[in-house]
């Protein structure tokens, strides 16, 4: 199960109540740092953007690709270690506004993790170190380190151990070459 909090509103569906939970001038703020962002080319400013504007702790190395959209309302909410990629596209969320709650709840990715294009990562989930998620994902509960996983519903397709032999004879990721356990 994801790690969230749940918040119950009364009347109109949560969404009504969006700036009673969070700041509109976060909101705005926010907002412009992560279209900037999206469209700037030098991975290291988008780093820094990310850091300083929207507070979000990000490993050295660590690539978001073109369009990456990150969490308007709670970016100091997700983490990422370093020398990750996130990919084209990948939507990546700290909240989920539902009819009768909102949800919160922190995204952890680890270090040398690949997240392919057009994946969403929902709120409340842990991707462990050295994990390969599949373009196309939905990340709806949290992947163990080192596996390798997919689709929708999101499933283990192989675990670490699994792909350590799949690749230990692999001229790039072998395990003998690279030294990665």
């Amino acid at each position: 199960m994801r790690r969230t909090t749940r918040y119950p509103v009364q009347g109109a569906n949560s969404l009504w109540h969006v700036y009673k939970t969070v700041p509109f001038a976060k909101v705005v703020k926010n907002f412009l740092v992560i279209q900037a962002a999206r469209y700037t080319p030098f991975l290291g400013l988008k780093n820094r953007l990310y850091r300083t504007f929207l507070k979000m702790e990000i490993g050295e190395q660590t690539s978001f690709a073109l369009m990456v959209m990150l969490d308007v309302m709670f970016p100091e909410k997700i983490s990422v270690g370093r020398n990750t990629v996130i990919g084209y596209n990948t939507t990546i969320l700290a909240h989920e506004y539902l009819i009768k709650e909102y949800r919160l709840g922190n995204v952890e990715i680890g270090s040398e993790v690949m997240i392919g294009a057009n994946t969403t990562i929902l709120p409340g989930v842990s991707i462990g170190d050295g994990a390969i998620v599949s373009a196309g994902t939905l990340v709806h509960k949290d992947v163990p380190p080192g596996a390798f996983v997919g689709g929708n519903p999101m499933r283990i397709i192989y675990t670490k151990e699994e792909l350590a032999d799949r690749w230990n004879d692999d001229e790039i990721y072998g395990i003998s070459k690279t030294g990665r356990d």
